[in-house]
C-alpha cells in the first residue's frame, strides 16, 4: 500500500527532526553532504531536502532500524515515504 504526499512529508520531517538530534549521526551526515547548519535549518519541510534525508539513512540498516525503532514505524516504510517524494521514483533502464 503507497502512502500519501502529506504522510511522506511528514514522516521525512520525523527523520529531518530525528537526524538533527542524533549526536553520532548527524556529523556524518553534515561531512557526507556539506551542508552547514544553516542549510539545514531552512530546508526542514523543503520535501527534496527530506528526501535527502532519507536516502542518506537508508544507507545503512542500522539506521534505518534505530529511526523506525524510534518512531514506532515498521522498517519498510522508508521505502514507502521516499518513493513518495520529489526524486523519489523508481529508475529502469531498460
Amino acid at each position: 500500500m503507497a502512502i500519501s504526499r502529506d504522510q511522506a512529508e511528514m514522516i521525512g520531517l520525523q527523520a529531518v527532526a530525528w537526524l538533527a538530534g542524533n549526536d553520532e549521526l548527524f556529523p556524518v551526515f553534515m561531512g557526507s553532504t556539506g551542508a552547514s547548519e544553516a542549510d539545514f535549518r531552512a530546508n526542514l519541510e523543503d520535501p527534496d531536502f527530506q528526501g535527502s534525508v532519507l536516502d542518506f539513512l537508508m544507507m545503512d540498516d542500522a539506521w534505518v532500524v534505530s529511526f523506525c525503532d524510534a518512531m514506532n514505524l515498521k522498517y519498510d516504510i522508508l521505502m514507502q515515504a521516499r518513493a513518495a517524494l520529489p526524486g523519489g521514483g523508481q529508475v529502469h533502464w531498460t
